[in-house]
């Protein structure tokens, strides 16, 4: 049976800030500017995420702060961009990250609720979320650059505590945020060494020179914007409304009938992943619940992510800590999604999939360099699973839930591991009137 998640209630947390820092290396780092690649330039945007973790009679809150605080401090000796801010190159109109050790932002807060009075809360992100991961530092001055990055320690009248951590897009994709997280926690142990060794050379994804454009890229929008003196980077932001946020729970049962119902008669070795089906679903759902009344040979597109690290030749390090994903888009007609069969549309997503080689990915970027476009799409649909942010071993003990932090994006919806019950579950940010025809679209599915 599928479920939806409670309207979440608790939007306030009743927090109270008790000390907000900038956290610096604790050794000197060279001053340098960061080239940023062409998927970084369009990522301007930042990522709060939550992490819990239950009480560690061992490690109490304050000893946790206290260890967070210079593990913090070591691991921004190899990550340096991530205590640095961005800066307009104006020769050539591109952002970089000057590497000026300007420091992270460190918070350290309390809430007036227990994580047992959370309940059902715990796993499933809500409003109140929003309060455990802070984009800025309120203390610090106009005139003040804010961090690029911002660490929160929140701790719960139980003796539980989450760490909140909102980061630009332009430092950080998915799975070097989970290096980065590693890192962190490595150092959190006494002498402990590094994880990994991060990969911060960005120039591994430049565009070719000159450009070689050799596939149509759809899911671009050309702006065709300056370049050189006087130019800046395209702004991929979208319209802030009021909005209503739902978590839509796939069981293991619903999975796996989806993936009996995905299977192609015509193709029985295709592979059918969790996301692949879960992802057909949205994007029908999504569909229409906005707009009614569209034509027959209309098109729908959606976006999602794909990660290019073993897709490149030489394959990226796993611990590369740029954005080392590029958006792809999957388009049909609106009579396909309504009237076509669900394994047509999940063979439409795989085979789309399939098409991100080496070749394509390159000439992905070379479009960009030469139409300084956005990515371009009715719906983005990002996925979390796999990432494995609960796997991180720190000294107090592993997470016991991580989740994106609910933001003002319509435009996209987070796949991700539902901790309750090994199945996944889909945040989804829409206005009131869309958000009850996207319910009704949802539960019709399993009818």
């Amino acid at each position: 049976m599928t479920s939806l998640s409670p309207i979440p209630t608790y939007e306030d947390l009743k927090i109270k800030i008790h000390e907000s820092s900038l956290v610096s290396p604790s050794q000197k780092t060279p001053r340098k500017s960061i080239y940023l690649s062409n998927i970084d330039q369009i990522l301007n945007y930042n990522i709060p995420t939550a992490h819990f973790f239950k009480r560690n009679p061992d490690f109490p809150y304050e000893n946790v702060a206290k260890k967070l605080k210079i593990a913090l401090q070591k691991v921004l000796v190899p990550y340096d961009f991530m205590a640095g801010r961005l800066e307009l190159n104006i020769q050539t109109g591109r952002l970089e990250v000057d590497c000026n050790v300007a420091g992270v932002g460190f918070v350290v807060a309390s809430s007036e609720f227990s994580l047992e009075e959370m309940g059902d809360f715990l796993v499933h992100p809500n409003l109140g979320y929003r309060q455990l991961a802070v984009e800025k530092l309120e203390n610090l001055g106009h005139d003040v650059d804010q961090p690029l990055c911002a660490f929160q320690i929140t701790s719960f009248k139980c003796g539980g505590f989450a760490i909140g951590m909102s980061t630009n897009h332009i430092l950080l994709d998915g799975m070097g945020a989970k290096a980065f997280m590693e890192n962190l926690a490595s150092q959190a142990f006494d002498d402990g060494p590094l994880v990994v060794v991060p990969c911060n050379d960005r120039h591994l994804l430049a565009a070719r020179f000159p450009p070689q454009v050799v596939f149509p890229h759809h899911e671009y929008l050309a702006l065709n914007l300056l370049t050189g003196e006087g130019s800046g980077p395209p702004v991929y932001d979208c319209e802030r409304e009021i909005l209503n946020f739902r978590i839509f729970k796939l069981s293991p049962t619903n999975i796996s009938n989806m993936k009996v119902k995905a299977k192609n008669t015509t193709n029985e070795k295709a592979k059918i992943s969790t996301f692949k089906v879960a992802a057909a679903l949205m994007w029908q759902c999504h569909a229409f619940s906005g707009d009614i009344g569209h034509g027959k040979e209309e098109k729908s597109t959606i976006l999602t992510s794909i990660n290019l690290r073993s897709r490149v030749i030489p394959n990226l390090a796993p611990s590369y800590s740029g954005n080392g994903v590029l958006p792809i888009g999957i388009s049909t007609t609106f009579e396909d999604l309504e009237k076509g069969s669900f394994s047509r549309l999940v063979e439409l997503i795989s085979n789309r999939l399939d098409d991100m080689t080496e070749e394509y990915a390159k000439s992905a970027f070379d479009w960009l360099e030469v139409h300084r476009g956005l990515p371009h799409g009715d719906y983005l649909i990002a996925s979390w699973i796999g990432l494995g942010f609960d796997e991180v071993e720190y000294p107090w003990g592993n997470p016991i839930y991580c989740c994106p932090v609910v933001n003002h994006r319509k435009d996209i919806c987070w796949v991700f591991r539902d901790a309750t019950d090994d199945g996944v579950a889909v945040m989804v940010a829409l206005p009131a009137e869309e958000m009850v025809r996207f319910e009704a679209l949802f539960y019709e599915f399993f009818r």
